[in-house]
């Protein structure tokens, strides 16, 4: 068990080192793939839209977390032309200390910024409409996912949703050395979700993405 524990302890330290060398830009965000910014906010706006609204169902607009929020692209682009108040949780202080002057104007419109890895972090119950985790579940274990998805769940408002939005791997789970992360391949995805006691509601894959990167996938979850 103490090989295990280890490395899980490494696969997180390593993490955290990784990111606090990435520059805090939109091209730090992406990897190198800021072109790819537009497209993908675009993607996720139309994806968001089929269930905000007034109705049966639908998705209120009251507050939305961003986990894994960087400088807040996401936050900045799609969350808070949606939504009135946006919380923001990572795992480097640099990113978000650079979130309030990325923001401008709109940073007053942000409940919390909260430092922290998702593998720890307890969102508040009943709090969120949406929560929206982006390229960020491959730097947890099964295990923390599994974990992290159902505090997601209690934290969520009557009818809210979480998103993922990830890179999915064409087979099996293939790990990347480089930011200590894993890539997943969707059936093992949606098995976590269901472990987790969610459902997935509505699927997408990401299009006109480049043809090298990851096939992205978005799954909205209740």
């Amino acid at each position: 068990m103490g090989d295990v524990a280890q490395d899980e302890t490494s696969f997180y330290s390593n993490a955290e080192g990784y990111w606090r060398d990435v520059s805090p830009t939109v091209d730090g965000m992406l990897g190198g793939y800021g072109s790819i910014s537009n497209i993908d906010i675009n993607g996720s706006k139309a994806f968001l839209h089929k269930f905000l609204g007034e109705g049966d169902g639908k998705t209120g607009t009251g507050c939305a977390l961003d986990c894994g929020a960087g400088i807040g692209r996401i936050t900045k682009r799609l969350l808070l032309p949606l939504f009135h108040t946006v919380d923001l949780v990572d795992v480097t202080q640099e990113f978000l200390d650079k979130a309030k002057t990325y923001l401008e104007e709109d940073s007053k419109r942000v409940g919390n910024y909260f430092c922290s890895g998702l593998q720890d972090f307890v969102p508040e119950s009943g709090r969120y409409d949406v929560i929206w985790i982006q390229w960020v579940i491959g730097h947890l274990t099964d295990e923390h996912l599994v974990d992290f998805l159902r505090r997601c769940q209690e934290a969520l408002r009557p009818n809210g949703l979480i998103i993922i939005k990830d890179n999915m791997s064409y087979e099996g789970v293939v790990p990347d050395e480089v930011d200590s992360s894993v890539c997943r391949e969707l059936p093992i995805v949606r098995s976590l979700v269901s472990r987790a006691g969610l459902r997935i509601i509505h699927e997408e894959q990401q299009m006109d993405f480049p043809k090298e990167i990851y096939q992205v996938h978005t799954l909205a979850l209740r």
